[in-house]
């Protein structure tokens, strides 16, 4: 199972170089974005590029109390007219040192509601439903499933300059996301969070014709969890006919077994649900527990962020797994499908891992061994691509689900900070090619000023410009259009960078990579052994492969 993706916050150590901001007083309301939706009148405003902008909006009901590990309940209709100046609470999770700027909370704290099936709705100047007939791109945002808010993703940008309208919604995190507990078992799975995106997709099919939005060319894309999520639906029958194309963003094709979900490990419902309470877990047991002992039962230290996700409930999910689906021409919801990665995958993580680097001040991070710390870093993400790519679009194509293109994001001109170069430290890391989608710059906190400053600034918005428009243009037709070929046999991915992106062919395998590392010659056999366990510590199900290939005992 994947270790490595316990948290986004490596970048979260430099949250000391800015403070948090101060809450800004919500716009005010504009005549222009009065809609009527099934739930009653609502109202919205003006982004500064003069989007319309919705946020906060309820697809489902709260879910405390008896709708606790239940499917989303409808939303209630509103008994005034709703203003959705603001941005709703977050779905409740543990804050870590990337959302403590963001909520101004102290890292370890339990924060948000089980009232969070809300979303953001942003689209053009003009747009409504006398002109329904702009594609929809619905984002489902990362976190390792554990983490993550609406709010951090500004649509508005992306709305106005690509003539879409974009959908960000929050659903269940964590241990109320994936629950695998029988006292709880009604039919409805253990994939709380697919259910909720489930009917977020459904409102979308009912509402989004009154924000302008065609319901019947709908794109799902999320990066990372969210990446992986949106894998999920692509195998998930209760998904099948919501949308009709998939972005898959750094994400993987894999999910948990049932058995080991429901108590194969230190964190599997079972053994959970018996330190969150002090006596027998009934189902209204469960439903009741506070909040706070819910999500204590998983505080475990690095094993917090380790509980099983993305399920293979039999309900959801086939029984069998996502992998399972992808060449299954019956489960499989065949759509075009766009997956990608970036370069320096593995980056984001390696940067604050002491036997990489070192901190000073607590927030100067230095390169102990910079070849060394290259290498492990190609590796890992090497392999991310892989299974991001390469495996699953093999056997996707052989069932003949096409057409599929792939990315590799390589832009990597990020500036520095006193003896800290980040563009070594992190280049193309993951999550970088966010902002870029989003042409939203205003992503990684105090970092934001040394990444993306004045000197890249045109090169930056050349770049962002090509992507939106070609996510855009996938989402519009499903094809992103010229200059960038469908996958095949042979294999071909884009290349996205500043000042000039480009194609890279051929394809990439795990044997072709331990061959590689075994024989690398830039390393000696103490630095392969180093990598080889990086990777066994990452997916221990190729403990073996890499063992026989490398000869090192990790």
């Amino acid at each position: 199972m994947i270790r490595h993706l316990r948290t986004l916050v490596a970048i979260g150590v430099l949250s000391g170089l800015g403070a948090c901001s101060s809450v800004p007083e919500p716009p005010e309301p504009l005549a222009a974005t009065e809609r009527t939706i099934s739930q009653g009148e609502i109202v919205g405003f003006a982004a500064d590029n003069a989007a319309q902008v919705w946020l906060g909006l309820p697809y489902a009901a709260s879910t405390a109390g008896v709708n606790r590990w239940r499917a989303p309940q409808p939303a209630a209709r509103f008994t005034e007219r709703f203003e959705a100046l603001t941005h709703s609470e977050p779905c409740p999770q543990i804050i870590n040192r990337l959302s403590t700027r963001t909520t101004g909370r102290d890292e370890g704290d339990l924060y948000g509601s089980e009232d969070c099936l809300k979303l953001d709705v942003y689209a053009p100047n003009g747009a409504g439903p006398d002109n329904a007939d702009r594609p929809v791109m619905v984002w489902i945002h990362g976190g390792s499933n554990t983490w993550g808010f609406a709010s951090q993703y500004d649509g508005s940008k992306l709305a106005q300059e690509q003539d879409v309208v974009v959908v960000v919604i929050q659903y269940r995190l964590g241990p109320l996301g994936f629950f695998a507990h029988p006292q709880i078992d009604e039919g409805e799975g253990a994939n709380f969070a697919l259910l909720d995106h489930v009917a977020a997709l459904q409102w979308v099919a009912e509402e989004i014709g009154q924000f302008g939005g065609d319901p019947d060319n709908v794109t799902i894309f999320g990066e990372s969890a969210g990446g992986q999520n949106v894998a999920a639906l692509l195998a998930s029958p209760l998904a099948s006919g919501l949308y009709h194309r998939a972005v898959v963003q750094s994400g993987f094709f894999d999910s948990t077994p049932l058995n080991e979900a429901q108590e194969g490990t230190e964190n599997s419902a079972i053994p959970a649900a018996e330190r969150m309470l002090s006596g027998e877990a009934t189902a209204y047991a469960l439903r009741n527990a506070p909040l706070q002992a819910v999500f204590d039962a998983y505080n475990l230290g690095d094993a917090r962020a380790e509980l099983p996700r993305v399920i293979a409930d039999g309900v959801t999910l086939p029984r069998e797994g996502l992998a399972s689906t992808l060449d299954d021409t019956e489960t499989f919801n065949a759509v075009p499908i766009i997956s990608g990665v970036n370069r320096d995958e593995m980056k984001l993580f390696n940067a604050l891992n002491p036997e990489l680097t070192r901190q000073r001040f607590g927030v100067l991070i230095s390169i102990r061994d910079p070849h060394l710390y290259e290498r492990r870093a190609y590796y890992q993400s090497r392999l991310w691509r892989i299974l991001a790519i390469d495996q699953p679009f093999a056997r996707m194509r052989a069932a003949g689900h096409e057409p599929l293109w792939a990315y590799r994001f390589d832009w990597d001109d990020g500036g520095g900070f006193l003896t800290m170069d980040l563009s070594e430290l992190f280049g193309a890391a993951h999550a970088m090619e966010i902002p870029f989608v989003f042409n939203h710059f205003d992503f990684f906190g105090p970092l934001d000023r040394f990444l993306f400053h004045r000197e890249n600034a045109d090169s930056r918005a050349e770049l962002a410009a090509e992507m939106g428009a070609y996510w855009t243009e996938f989402a519009r037709t499903g094809d992103p259009g010229a200059g960038w070929p469908a996958w095949t046999e042979d294999g071909v991915l884009k290349r996205f960078d500043a000042p000039t992106s480009g194609l890279l062919e051929g394809t990439d395998s795990v044997e072709r990579l331990l061959e590689d590392l075994a024989s690398d010659p830039t390393l000696d056999s103490a630095d392969t052994c180093h990598i080889a366990e990086a990777l066994v510590n990452w997916r221990d199900e190729l403990e073996a492969r890499i063992r026989a290939r490398t000869g090192c005992e990790v």
